[in-house]
């Protein structure tokens, strides 16, 4: 399959986002571990395993498709200082994620790339389930419960 400079554009800003998303859930893993927060903090690490996952699905996509997975530079990490605003700047880098997968998979199908469509379609579905996991955890701190 011939080189797609926008589909790799596409792959490449997944992975730096996939990066990013690591870093910041093993950094407030570390600070709600340290606020002895301990079911948060294993979620969090639960949750950066995935997104590294994510990560080698889309390295694994771009050798296939002969693309070099060069390093990016990520941008700073967002902890937070509190568990509801990890959750608040969590949720916001999940949108990101949405948008920018929900757009790629959108393109690759109107390129015909079946597989990577269907590899973005898959992060898509990962990613609406995190924002709707970080939703109800919002919606039980409003509500005063300890989600």
């Amino acid at each position: 399959m011939a080189t797609d400079p926008r589909r790799t554009g596409y792959l490449m800003r997944a992975l730096g986002h996939e990066l990013a998303a690591v870093q910041q859930y093993l950094a407030q893993a570390s600070l709600t571990a340290m606020w002895q927060l301990g079911r948060h903090s294993s979620r969090f690490r639960r949750d950066a395993e995935e997104e590294l996952g994510h990560a080698q699905q889309l390295i694994e996509r771009m050798l296939v498709l002969g693309i070099p997975s060069n390093g990016t530079q990520l941008p700073p990490i967002r902890p937070g200082r509190t568990l509801e605003e990890m959750l608040l700047i969590d949720r916001v880098l999940e949108i990101e994620a949405i948008r920018l997968y929900e757009e790629a998979a959108h393109y690759c199908a109107r390129m015909r790339d079946g597989e990577t469509q269907v590899l973005f379609a898959g992060l898509l579905q990962d990613e609406l389930g995190h924002l709707r996991d970080l939703d109800r955890m919002l919606t039980e701190i409003h509500q005063g419960a300890t989600p």
